[in-house]
């Protein structure tokens, strides 16, 4: 960041970033190494994989009740919103999301294997569905990996032994919801 930017921060109240502060404010545009967004992966898509998602994991037997328990039906648009900005950070790099999931899962103490496994069930079907090839693959590898990586935080915080644990196996076969 050039410093015309850090006094405009300054300036406008955002942080910057320093030892003290790693964590670029929100709404920084990263750079990402090693590869291009793939054509057609918009905020449109993002909202679109988002919302059908959810549609379908409100309906879901295993994992409904669980996130309508947990998000209040008016909360549902703000939900859907951070959501989102989640997925609008990690695959296009927008650095709208700066929030931390990980307290928020540590507080159902129900979640386990199953329900991590039909979560990613349900968003690899959803992605699938909506998405060309490419950009459907970017869902799923980014799901599997947040998804195997919130299982062995919260395992680890609950104090189970870990080490032997390994990747979340894919559900098969994948329930469908009735429509």
């Amino acid at each position: 960041m050039s410093e015309a930017e850090n006094q405009e921060n300054e300036r406008s109240g955002k942080s910057k970033v320093s030892d003290d502060n790693p964590r670029p404010p929100v709404g920084t545009q990263h750079q990402r190494v090693g590869w291009e967004t793939p054509t057609g992966l918009d905020e449109a898509m993002i909202r679109m994989v988002v919302d059908r998602f959810y549609d379908d994991a409100r309906n879901d037997p295993v994992i409904g009740p669980v996130f309508n328990r947990v998000i209040a039906p008016e909360a549902w648009p703000h939900h859907l919103a951070t959501i989102a900005d989640f997925w609008s950070s990690m695959l296009l790099g927008t650095g709208r999301y700066a929030g931390r999931p990980m307290p928020k899962h540590m507080a159902i103490p129900e979640l386990s294997d199953e329900h991590f496994m039909r979560w990613l069930a349900l968003f690899r079907r959803t992605a699938e569905a909506v998405c060309a090839p490419e950009i459907a693959a970017l869902f799923i590898e980014r799901s599997e990996r947040i998804g195997n990586s919130f299982r062995m935080n919260i395992y680890m915080r609950r104090g189970e032994d870990i080490s032997t644990l390994g990747p979340l196996q894919r559900e098969t076969p994948t329930w469908t919801p009735p429509k």
